[in-house]
């Protein structure tokens, strides 16, 4: 029987699953190492990240005739990810504003014709990547930062494998069929509840804060991670193209796997600092 008569959304195993897996694996086992054998090489990984993931996506808007400010993006990215370790928000803010302001005066050599579209797609890639990455980084900056890391990656993989999951063996109600068809409410289901047992156990056994706190810092984090998927899905469809990129078998790119990762980082920095204040 198709997924069409079991009346649900085609499941995610379309995709090269053992591929995906084993890439998913090195791709951790080289964030573990950073945070393990000195935390702040953690940021200089997200830095590769983000200067790969900066690339992809204005080569994917380039294809949609949007002419992006790369290398000031690429440049101000850095510069926004490494002043996170010496000046914190302050860094991050000021290098992301002469970021932006170094994109609308690079575009002005080629005049007014699609000027707004121009500037409008560099402002988002340089939002969107390296902003809000260097979230990240300041997580990883206090004497718990590994903790505070581990604990939002945690929680971001705990709702993509309990949504992915809870899809397959059960998703029949599309959560945004015009957006991403092969999402479901009992997919989100599924991502909510993986991702608030994360939240408390990584709270209260990472972080030695109240395991309660994680609880809605896990299913927050995960209708962030969601809706980081869902906007990247609506970039590509506005677009006309399946992935970012193809650095990734099973993937697709370097974007595939950091869309929910990225605008997630800026929460979890804000509710953790809350949630488990510095000691």
């Amino acid at each position: 029987m198709s997924h069409a008569e079991a009346g649900r959304p085609p499941s995610r195993l379309g995709r090269d699953l053992p591929a995906a897996i084993l890439v998913g694996v090195g791709l951790g086992a080289v964030i573990l190492i950073s945070l393990f054998v000195a935390r702040q090489w953690f940021i200089a990984v997200v830095a590769v990240a983000i200067a790969v993931a900066t690339w992809e996506l204005a080569g994917a808007l380039r294809s949609g005739g949007i002419k992006i400010a790369v290398w000031p993006a690429l440049v101000g990215g850095q510069a926004t990810l490494w002043l996170a370790w010496p000046f914190g928000a302050l860094g991050v803010l000021s290098a992301a504003a002469v970021t932006a302001l170094a994109c609308l005066l690079w575009r002005m050599r080629e005049g007014p014709d699609g000027y707004l579209r121009d500037v409008s797609g560099s402002l988002f890639t340089v939002i969107y990547v390296p902003f809000f990455a260097a979230f990240a980084a300041m997580l990883v900056l206090p004497s718990d930062g590994t903790g505070r890391v581990l604990t939002w990656m945690i929680c971001v993989v705990a709702s993509d494998v309990g949504g992915y999951a809870a899809g397959v063996v059960a998703g029949r109600h599309p959560l945004a069929p015009t957006i991403s068809p092969k999402k479901s409410w009992e997919g989100l289901a599924g991502s909510l509840a993986a991702g608030m047992v994360a939240g408390a156990l990584c709270v209260s056994l990472l972080l030695h804060g109240h395991w309660w706190l994680g609880v809605p810092l896990g299913a927050l984090l995960v209708a962030v991670a969601t809706a980081g998927d869902l906007i990247e899905s609506l970039v590509k469809r506005d677009l006309g193209i399946k992935d970012m990129g193809s650095l990734l078998p099973g993937h697709g790119g370097l974007m595939e796997r950091m869309d929910s990762l990225l605008p997630t980082a800026m929460l979890a920095w804000l509710l953790l600092s809350l949630f488990v204040p510095i000691g």
